[in-house]
């Protein structure tokens, strides 16, 4: 039997890399410096209009320091038909660039070859608001439903038929594909021909779902895997506020892996049992005001991991 190989990389939300319109975002190269610095061979682009859209430019920077991009990510407003044109925009030039880059290794036991394209729903207030409560989280009509189902479909097409990348949805805290029951109508109505999944241990954790058996349900449509943990002190604390879900990112709710409540030893044998083989990013959002506990965290982050067999 083929032994399954997993490397694990990191994103520049662990730098509080959320909204490009932050002024207080670090520089691109700044990340990429401290990526390779902790010990990644690989990161995400982040979201759009981050890094620049200029291949010899961001090629360079990478080969520099030993890098590759593992993933970009479409992370907009999915529902609003009138969107459709800008998601397509943003697609199209993401998967150019990425696709352009030097391409991170295929690993035994890889489902797809990256690099990926993860798409999220974001930009609601009213399910911003909602994050982690999906009790009193308004849900889509079927009209709204069923064009965010379109948005996704025509992103994915164009990934896959202009570019040969695999997109994968991921759901996401605050956005209109976060619950139980909203990952499940998505893997019915979007076939696994057209998208995989990327499920975030943090994100299904804060939203009420034991990452475990979110995992194993979803293990045919499982191209790319997230980590983040989450702090159960501060967690309890936000749940009984209104808070939107980067404000309680910024007060500390993602914590370094292995030091919140996830049970990763109990992730490690479900991962090693189905043979998962890949990449697996590493996530700690946070205030990019917060960025001298960077380095730190990252690296007692992959301490943990490394110690629990990854």
């Amino acid at each position: 039997m083929i032994q399954s190989q997993i490397t694990i990389t990191c994103a520049p939300c662990c730098w509080g890399v959320d909204d490009v319109a932050n002024p207080h975002l670090p520089a691109w190269e700044t990340v990429l410096d401290q990526a390779a610095k902790a010990g990644f061979g690989g990161l995400e682009l982040g979201p759009y209009g981050y890094m620049p859209l200029d291949v010899p430019r961001v090629s360079e920077a990478l080969g520099k320091r030993g890098l590759t991009i593992v993933a970009g990510t479409i992370f907009d407003d999915l529902v609003d038909p009138a969107n459709r044109e800008a998601l397509l925009r943003q697609t199209r030039e993401i998967c150019a660039l990425i696709t352009a880059l030097p391409k991170p290794a295929s690993l035994d036991g890889q489902r797809v070859d990256g690099p990926y394209l993860t798409v999220m729903d974001w930009g609601h207030d009213a399910r911003d608001f909602a994050a982690g409560h999906p009790d009193r989280a308004p849900r889509l009509d079927a009209a709204a439903w069923a064009g965010m189902m379109d948005n996704i479909r025509a992103i994915a097409t164009l990934a896959r038929d202009e570019f040969g990348v695999r997109a994968v949805i991921h759901p996401h805290a605050g956005g209109y594909i976060e619950f139980a029951d909203e990952i499940a109508r998505v893997a019915e109505d979007i076939s696994p021909d057209l998208a995989g999944f990327c499920l975030d241990t943090g994100h299904l954790a804060y939203s009420g779902m034991d990452p475990v058996a979110a995992l194993d349900r979803y293990w045919d449509r499982l191209d790319y895997i997230h980590f983040k943990d989450i702090d159960p002190v501060v967690y309890a604390r936000i749940l009984g506020e209104k808070i939107r879900f980067f404000d309680a990112c910024a007060q500390g709710v993602m914590c370094p892996i292995g030091q919140g409540d996830i049970d990763y030893s109990a992730i490690r044998r479900l991962l090693t049992d189905k043979g998962y083989g890949g990449y697996i990013t590493i996530e700690q959002e946070r205030d990019p005001r917060n960025q001298a506990g960077v380095l730190g965290d990252l690296a007692a982050s992959r301490r943990f991991l490394a110690n629990s067999g990854f």
